[in-house]
């Protein structure tokens, strides 16, 4: 039988203003992973930046680039080949004048660019104020057939909803990564705190239940502004067992091994998607049902 374990790699780390010095870390995270042995490296949302959305300023706008013809792009394509490893990598993409989209390149082993997703579900909340700079991807819900295994990728407040996560995984994705840039207002209490943290964590293992999927969540660390982003980076296996979960408040990296053959064994043991009646569910298709 063939082996179908897999390394990933997480890169959990804090940012500054300066796009060099992010790519820069963010690069020596992944060649410290490759050489350690991940295979499948994922970075946090929007890594090269400081998080600009919790602002509204146009200026913000210099800070995005083409993808995958931008200098990012091609930075991690040269970087996979030359390791061998599939880099997941969070951008601020200029699609044309005055359109922007919150999108992640996938890029295979070989350095072949595999494709893009465009985040679907956009916030505006205070202290994420997305709707003024992306515009709701129209990629559909994607997966991406890597050298090590076929992954789904979705970005944050995508991964509050599982629809959005049912579809990648119907579609053939074994992981579901999400690049995830979120955090705590700093004047909340540490209840709050906690409660808010356990829904994000809860939800994501929850879609690793439902559709018998590992679930890799890669989120930033650090205070920017008036938010604390809460780390706590974390991957759960197809029964929503958390296998590691890192720190809140320290960058880390971290190397877990996934057997895929597990996502067979546990859909047959637990046959949720067997079960399910295709048949009576086009009331979710209504906003809402009056």
């Amino acid at each position: 039988m063939k082996n179908r374990k897999v390394n990933i790699g997480i890169v959990q780390m804090s940012c500054v203003a300066d796009k060099k010095s992010n790519l820069n870390k963010a690069t020596a995270k992944i060649r410290e992973l490759a050489q350690k042995g991940a295979k499948i490296i994922c970075l946090q949302e929007l890594f090269a930046s400081l998080y600009f959305c919790d602002v509204e300023n146009h200026d913000n706008f210099a800070l995005a680039e083409a993808i995958p013809e931008g200098e990012s792009t091609h930075h991690f394509r040269a970087l996979a080949k030359e390791l061998e490893v599939v880099i997941i990598a969070s951008l601020f993409e200029k699609r044309a004048e005055g359109l922007y989209h919150n999108t992640t390149a996938v890029i295979d082993a070989d350095g072949q660019y595999l494709g893009m997703y465009r985040k679907s579900h956009i916030p505006d909340d205070p202290g994420y104020y997305e709707k003024f700079y992306f515009t709701p991807g129209d990629t559909g819900y994607k997966i991406f057939k890597t050298r090590f295994a076929t992954i789904g990728v979705l970005i944050c407040w995508d991964q509050w909803y599982p629809e959005a996560a049912r579809i990648t995984s119907l579609m053939g994705a074994e992981i579901l990564f999400y690049p995830t840039a979120i955090g705590w207002a700093m004047h909340q209490d540490e209840a709050t705190n906690e409660e808010q943290y356990q829904a994000w964590q809860t939800i994501q293992r929850s879609h690793a239940v439902a559709n018998g999927v590992f679930v890799v969540s890669v989120n930033r660390v650090g205070t920017e502004g008036d938010m604390l982003f809460w780390g706590g980076s974390f991957v759960a296996n197809p029964m929503g067992t958390v296998l590691y979960q890192a720190p809140h408040q320290d960058e880390t990296t971290h190397i877990e091994t996934l057997d895929l053959e597990k996502v067979d064994y546990y859909r047959t043991h637990w046959p949720f998607l067997r079960d399910r009646r295709i048949d009576n569910y086009k009331p979710i298709l209504k906003r809402f049902i009056d």
